[in-house]
């Protein structure tokens, strides 16, 4: 019989936002994925499991979430949103009582049920822990939970091959703390790739220099697979995961796209897993086809008229009672939101996709479409997304198409040819002009100071000076992060990501000068590491030059 699968990949990553504000940038973007992403579709891969189902879905968590889905100050701030979030509809369902919106005043009653749902799932069924929750689902082979850079950076920037062992060491040290066993795939932030070659920082002064191949590192680490976009297989021009759903990066795309050049790789399934050169370690292929119905606000499954609209929010409590009508509908023309129309459309949806996946895998003997997409786009971007998953991995199982985590499509498809990638990444133009750009190469210059730094410091320190040595590592990953240059091409939270990268770079620079002292701190110096330590608290114990851990 043919081996043909579907392999569903979700990538979970928030930035390290516990104590570094709330709202409109801060706490509350992990909160939202939380309600919106995380909790149902922990509710849909259970229900598909008492039902029968395998979900046999792939997910990945950041480290640095994972710490963060795993921390007090999480739990309690997340049960104070999901109140005030039911007081919301309270409140809005009197102001529409008062000016007789009889239309809007039925849906606070539904959003009202809804977070009333979320806090009971949270409190009794996952006992304040969605993290443990996965670990169930893959302790019972339901789900393969993938692990990531320790704080999601951007691999193919970084200037020393160590600062990328040490993101995926330390990304497999979280990850054996909270899943109690190695992980097996490991997604690389932003499909970001850079083969074997001689390296040159793109800013800066200095020589170009041998640098193994991102798949190297990973081979060397013991990670058995990854995923890359489909461009570099395949070659070509490349849309893109993000230019939908980021107006700014339009324009900057369009100043960037005459200087780069489309891929020159010859064609091949992207259906297939491959081995890469020379690590021989195996890579899946995003499938851009399916990636487009569902990535895409304009021309996908989100789109759909009788779906939640994103944007419009009612003032002052930000709760959204609007559908989308249309894409060229301005907001004040959006109608009111009506969620018993919404299971037609997602059963309609539904079957298009699967239809579409075996339409893609018609022509081959055998192979796996590998849909790789953000966690937070099922729920936080759309709203319906992760009850049209739970239709669309039941259609699966109704076809010759079975929905199958990655190791077992390794198993059944055993890959055998080898492939020398290219550099480049899921952005937009397939390449890194989204993180560096005019406006982020200062990041980079002061990332590039702090891998030097590091290169420097005597390995003696860390244990000499474990504390100070901790907190200097735990800002430079932070400092390292993909997020503040993404943050601030796109234009979301602009102010944020600078403010946040100027922080971490100024309390690592102050680290390296006290690591380099001979007397000991003063009681000010104290204080305030106390009041890093408190306010980065994130990796327990951190990754030495040697491999240790402190």
């Amino acid at each position: 019989m043919a081996s043909k699968f579907f392999s569903l990949v979700l990538h979970s990553h928030i930035p390290y936002v516990l104590a570094h504000g709330n709202w409109p940038h801060g706490v509350d973007w992990l909160h939202e994925a939380a309600a919106e992403s995380y909790l149902p579709l922990l509710d849909v891969f259970y229900r598909l499991r008492d039902e029968g189902f395998a979900p046999n879905v792939n997910v990945s968590f950041t480290p640095v979430l994972m710490e963060q889905l795993k921390s007090r100050s999480f739990a309690s701030g997340f049960k104070s949103y999901l109140q005030m979030k039911i007081d919301i509809a309270r409140q809005d369902r009197a102001y529409f009582e008062k000016t007789g919106n009889k239309t809007l005043l039925s849906l606070t009653f539904y959003w009202e049920a809804w977070y009333q749902k979320l806090y009971e799932s949270f409190t009794t069924t996952w006992r304040e822990d969605i993290l443990g929750g996965f670990r169930k689902l893959q302790e019972q082979g339901l789900v393969e939970i993938m692990t990531s850079a320790a704080s999601h950076a951007y691999f193919p920037l970084l200037s020393r091959d160590e600062s990328l062992r040490r993101q995926v060491r330390q990304g497999k040290s979280v990850y054996r703390e909270h899943f109690g066993r190695d992980p097996q795939g490991f997604w690389l932030p932003e499909c970001a790739y850079r083969p074997r070659y001689a390296w040159k920082r793109p800013i800066g002064s200095g020589r170009s220099s041998p640098r193994l191949g991102v798949d190297e590192i990973l081979g060397e680490e013991g990670l058995g697979y990854f995923f890359v976009d489909t461009h570099l297989l395949s070659g070509g021009e490349v849309r893109g995961v993000y230019l939908d759903r980021f107006p700014a990066l339009k324009l900057l795309w369009e100043k960037f796209r005459k200087g780069y050049e489309t891929g020159k790789q010859a064609a091949s399934s992207p259906y297939l897993p491959y081995l890469a050169d020379p690590s021989r370690v195996p890579f899946f292929v995003r499938d851009d086809k399916s990636g487009a119905q569902v990535w895409s606000g304009k021309s996908g499954y989100p789109g759909d008229g009788w779906y939640l609209e994103f944007h419009k929010k009612h003032f002052p409590g930000g709760m959204r009672y609007w559908r989308i009508t249309s894409n060229g509908a301005d907001l004040g023309d959006k109608q009111p939101y009506d969620p018993g129309r919404i299971q037609e459309r997602l059963d309609e949806n539904a079957a298009h996709f699967v239809d579409s996946v075996a339409a893609s895998l018609s022509g081959e003997d055998e192979g796996v479409v590998a849909a790789l997409y953000d966690t937070e786009l099922f729920g936080h971007w759309w709203f319906e997304g992760p009850e049209w998953l739970y239709r669309v991995i039941k259609k699966f199982y109704g076809t010759k198409i079975q929905p199958r985590q990655a190791n077992d499509c390794l198993e059944a498809l055993r890959p055998h040819v080898v492939v020398s990638l290219p550099e480049g990444s899921w952005g937009t133009g397939g390449f890194h002009w989204i993180w560096f750009n005019d406006d982020t190469a200062w990041i980079w210059e002061k990332i590039y100071w702090v891998e030097e730094e590091a290169h420097r410091l005597p390995r003696s320190l860390a244990r000499k000076k474990p504390e100070l040595y901790r907190q200097f590592m735990r800002e430079k990953f932070l400092l390292e992060s993909s997020d503040w240059p993404f943050l601030i091409s796109t234009w979301t939270a602009r102010d944020y990501a600078e403010n946040r990268a100027a922080e971490h770079f100024q309390r690592a620079k102050t680290l390296v000068d006290w690591l380099k002292r001979n007397d000991p701190l003063g009681q000010h110096e104290q204080k305030q590491l106390a009041t890093w330590e408190e306010e980065d608290n994130v990796f327990a114990t951190i990754v030495t030059p040697d491999g240790d851990f402190i």
